[in-house]
């Protein structure tokens, strides 16, 4: 998502450009004394579905002297995230972009370059101690994952039983973020949402809409999950708020 990118992109910009920007200066004097030259995105789906926008992940590989590298495999699309692609403009540009820059990438890193590696179809299944400073990470073991669900935008991660280490000297997560229950409210578990229909809370997670709560109304990730940027939330709110004004 673009959280993981943000993070990636701060870790591997050149100190100098980050200089000119508002970062903290605290955070600034830690990376300017930084020794990361490598960086791994892992992602438990592939490149059809990364969370991401077209414009933080232009700006992460558009960072100078940055080497990219993208494994040929999975970027192989199945007719499922084909049909994805096509209802989906960001979908579609954002593995574009993937597919350009592994295209365009040379076969090593140069001297000197910092790099960035994007995985795909891997899990976290336990994370390596270090034998030589205890209490730290030595690197991470993966399970391979592949695709099932019903359909396009349906599709999620399961385990295959494969499994390899990566090995790094610190790990970042950005696995998602998931609502917490609400009391005296419903909650769809599975979803992690309160259960309502344009914003309109239902009194249970069947999605009668005849079975609402008087009163009630819900926007933000609350409503839909966590996806979407300002913009999105923006056209959430207006739909609850349409939905109040349609009852008052």
């Amino acid at each position: 998502g673009n959280v993981a990118l943000d993070v990636a992109r701060i870790l591997l910009r050149p100190t100098e450009e980050l200089a000119t920007t508002d970062i903290a200066s605290y955070a600034w004097t830690a990376l300017e004394g930084s020794s990361i030259r490598k960086v791994y995105l892992v992602g438990r789906r592939g490149p059809v579905q990364a969370a991401c926008t077209a414009k933080e992940l232009r700006e992460i590989l558009g960072i100078k002297n940055l080497y990219v590298h993208i494994r040929e495999d999975d970027l192989i699309k199945s007719p499922t995230d084909e049909e994805e692609m096509k209802n989906s403009r960001i979908q579609r540009r954002v593995y574009e972009l993937l597919s350009k820059a592994a295209a365009s990438a040379s076969s090593q890193p140069m001297l000197g370059q910092r790099e960035l590696h994007f995985v795909f179809f891997r899990k976290p299944d336990s994370f390596l101690e270090s034998n030589e400073r205890s209490g730290h990470v030595s690197g991470v073991h993966f399970e391979k994952t592949a695709l099932k669900g019903g359909g396009p935008g349906k599709q999620y991660a399961v385990g295959t039983g494969e499994f390899e280490d990566l090995d790094c000297g610190m790990v970042l997560k950005s696995i998602g973020y998931k609502s917490v229950p609400v009391n005296g409210l419903p909650f769809d578990n599975h979803k992690g949402i309160v259960p309502n229909i344009r914003g309109r809370v239902l009194k249970n997670i069947s999605g009668d809409s005849s079975q609402v709560e008087n009163g009630l109304y819900v926007c933000g990730w609350l409503k839909r999950g966590p996806t979407g940027i300002i913009a999105t939330n923006l056209y959430c709110a207006e739909e609850t708020v349409s939905s109040l004004s349609l009852i008052s």
